[in-house]
């Protein structure tokens, strides 16, 4: 939120890239620079179509701000923050960061993020931004400022859809509206659908929904039933909950009736997030990053809000991909990275070039409102979607420990979901696994 497997020290989800910098000083100049070089080093997890443009815009930054000189370093996703993980240990890691958005919070709880409210307070105006205040704690400080923002919508395959004759999914939708058109395009081998006394489960060749992970599948269920994790202290777990009772009955009852993949059903294919691209799934819970893939795959598709829950209630994950400075930079260098990062995110050239890959929803309103992004002339059409979607996003109850509470509720939450525990136990599982995390981080 590329889907969003975990990994050490950041995960998931997230998209994006990020860059390194090392550092000198000196007198200032017209930009903020001062006359000695600083030696920037700039981190970035990177891709093949994303590190070329990456390395374009360092070089106009080092032309408008010659007296900051950044060196890069940039590796694979999972390869990136591993390394990462071992350079905050060593106090070796870049001035300036690209972190995944669930991990700031964890950056910012552990030591390692510099506290950048006061530079957002005087040089940002927040009102023209997407994400920046899914950078905030509880107590409305700042740790970072997005780079690009995923954030989650309905995905929907109109082939599939007009083969089935079912209207499209719409902004009205609740949850049982979608597994309502889930009886009708999940089809088996024999191509009979999910209402049929025949249909055969065994051997489902066509989806209802596909349903990955916290960001791309149970999160926006809980959230929009009334539920969730972590009480707004996010010291708390508040899994035991009727609304959690009831939106995870609404997921078994999906995946025992093979409407949407479960955990086992996910393993036959080349990667959890394939099922939509690759035909076999009429309908996903997918970030913005997923219409890289489905462009590539050649679907004929759109994109909706996601369902509302049975109170009306609506709920979007948001990832707010970000640039995080290095707690321990000298104050120089922290400067050279702010430089960087008001570059960023105020340069519309920038956000504009970047906003051309297509891998996340741009950061600057302006940019994400223009005919740039919503009318690129491929799909989806309806990217204002996306747009809509901030009214009623929210973050993944993230904090310090985020990636150990959600292994621990993984490990209950699957097996509920593959029928091998009842719900009412799953749910009171996770709950004493999580608050044990918790306990054991927040209680020192």
């Amino acid at each position: 939120m590329r889907k969003h497997r975990i990994v050490t020290w950041l995960a998931a989800v997230g998209l994006s890239g990020a860059l390194l910098v090392s550092g000198c000083s000196g007198s200032r100049d017209a930009a903020g620079n001062t006359g000695e070089k600083v030696s920037l080093k700039l981190g970035y997890y990177s891709s093949g179509s994303s590190d070329a443009k990456m390395q374009e815009l360092v070089k106009r930054f080092m032309d408008k701000h010659p007296g900051i000189e950044v060196t890069t370093e940039s590796a694979p996703y999972g390869k990136f923050f591993q390394k990462l993980d071992t350079q905050i240990a060593a106090g070796s890691a870049p001035d300036v960061w690209l972190s995944d958005g669930v991990y700031v919070a964890k950056f910012a709880e552990r030591g390692a993020a510099k506290d950048l409210t006061d530079w957002v307070s005087k040089d940002l105006n927040t009102d023209d931004y997407y994400g920046l205040e899914f950078n905030k704690d509880a107590n409305g400080r700042y740790w970072g400022v997005p780079q690009g923002v995923q954030i989650a919508v309905l995905f929907y395959n109109k082939e599939m859809f007009d083969k089935a004759g079912q209207p499209y999914p719409n902004e009205n939708w609740t949850w049982d509206d979608l597994k309502q058109a889930a009886e009708v395009l999940t089809l088996d081998s024999s191509g009979r659908n999910a209402r049929d006394p025949a249909f055969d489960g065994k051997a489902v060749n066509q989806f209802g929904l596909a349903f990955f992970s916290i960001t791309e599948g149970w999160m926006s269920v809980f959230k929009s039933y009334g539920g969730g994790v972590l009480d707004e202290t996010m010291q708390k777990s508040v899994i035991q909950s009727p609304e959690n009772k009831r939106a995870l009955e609404w997921i078994v009852d999906g995946m025992k009736r093979n409407l949407f993949t479960d955990p086992s059903d996910l393993k036959s294919f080349k990667s959890p997030v394939a099922p939509f691209p690759s035909r076999q799934a009429a309908m996903r819970i997918g970030i913005y990053a997923r219409v890289l893939a489905a462009n590539e795959a050649g679907l004929n598709y759109d994109v909706t809000l996601l369902p509302k829950g049975p109170d009306g209630k609506r709920f979007a994950p948001i990832i707010a991909n970000s640039w995080v400075i290095n707690s321990k930079t000298s104050d120089a260098k922290a400067q050279a990275a702010w430089e960087w990062i008001k570059y960023w995110v105020t340069d519309d050239e920038v956000q504009k070039e970047w906003a051309r890959l297509g891998e996340a929803v741009p950061v600057k309103k302006s940019v994400a409102n223009s005919p740039l992004f919503l009318e690129t002339g491929t799909p989806p059409q309806n990217k204002q979607a996306f747009l809509d979607s901030f009214a009623f996003a929210g973050r993944l109850d993230d904090n310090a420990v985020w990636e150990e509470w959600l292994s621990k509720f993984n490990d209950s939450i699957n097996r509920a979901f593959l029928g091998e525990m009842p719900v009412e136990e799953a749910l009171a599982k996770a709950d004493r696994d999580v608050q044990q995390v918790l306990d054991a981080f927040y209680q020192k």
